[in-house]
């Protein structure tokens, strides 16, 4: 049986080497002026280092663009694309077809993966993109186990289903936060915002908190629970999608290295036979770190998740 990647999030270059220990298979990285919701921030120079230490160890490094670009961005993209690509990481991962017009008009053959969030929803439109140069989609967290299998059997590219971690339920192009804190007259705690990340909306009729924070992007809003499916991960095992992601967003290093390990324990079990044994073992060992004002639930999946 084929084993899925097991992509992760660092927060840093350091944070690399613990999640490689962990058993991590690729990584996704870059800056915040071209890619959404990092879990940290990699210069190039920082890029450069950490794929001379993933590719030492026989992994992938994937470097995301799927930044919502306006016209003033578009030469700055230009520019890194080709900066990053001489460090010949092993993926773009990306949702503006200005990314792919980019690697035309520089003559870049990096690998694209496919991910405009909540639209890759359907195996037409994955396989759209794949003809026009994405190897793999990263499908949308709105989806249900039925949908990711029959997007899978059909699908001319790798699928990459994310299996724990926040999911991204808003997001809007303008501070919403600034102008906020702007209309009460809280100038410093405009200018300190970005760094913030442990501000909430909290909605008292359901005992929900919702995670948000603000970057160069805009303004992200977060599910109130983290998706977790490591006692869930036969179907897709067996329909054998390429590639889980451990999304790390707003999580310690720690939390995300321990989560990592879990999850390579899951998957070797499954292909060892061991799995059935295992999984309440394995779903108790995430609960048991699991911050306090972050459930557990298995997301759009098993339909557990509303909001």
């Amino acid at each position: 049986m084929k084993k899925p990647e097991l992509l992760v999030t660092p927060t840093s270059v350091a944070h690399i080497e613990a999640l490689l220990e962990a058993g991590a298979d690729a990584f996704v990285v870059g800056e915040q002026k071209f890619g959404l919701r990092l879990a940290g921030e990699f210069t190039v120079a920082q890029i450069k280092e950490a794929t001379a230490l993933v590719h030492a160890a026989g992994k992938k490094i994937y470097v995301a663009v799927n930044a919502l670009f306006h016209n003033d961005l578009i030469d700055d993209l230009d520019a890194y694309m080709v900066e990053v690509a001489k460090l010949e990481v092993d993926g773009f991962i990306y949702g503006d077809p200005a990314v792919i017009m980019a690697c035309r008009e520089n003559d870049i053959t990096i690998p694209l993966h496919w991910n405009p969030e909540t639209t890759a929803t359907n195996w037409f439109t994955a396989n759209y993109w794949g003809e026009r140069g994405a190897n793999r989609a990263v499908l949308a967290r709105e989806l249900s186990m039925e949908e990711v299998i029959e997007i899978k059997e059909n699908a001319n590219v790798a699928i990459e289903v994310q299996v724990h971690g926040m999911t991204c339920m808003f997001q809007s192009k303008r501070p919403l936060l600034g102008h906020y804190f702007l209309y009460q007259d809280k100038v410093m705690e405009v200018e300190n915002r970005k760094d913030n990340r442990n501000m909430f909306l909290h909605d008292d009729e359901r005992n929900n908190k919702y995670p948000i924070y603000e970057d160069a992007n805009g303004t992200h809003i977060f599910s109130p629970n983290d998706m977790c499916i490591i006692d869930e991960i036969d179907e897709l095992m067996d329909a054998e999608i390429d590639a889980f992601k451990i999304d790390g967003v707003l999580q310690t290093a720690d939390y995300i290295t321990q989560v990592t390990a879990l999850y390579r324990k899951a998957i070797d079990a499954y292909v060892d036979g061991t799995y059935d044994d295992e999984r309440d073992a394995l779903r108790e060992a995430v609960e048991a770190i699991q911050p306090a004002h972050r459930p557990l639930d298995t997301g759009f999946i098993f339909k557990e998740t509303v909001y």
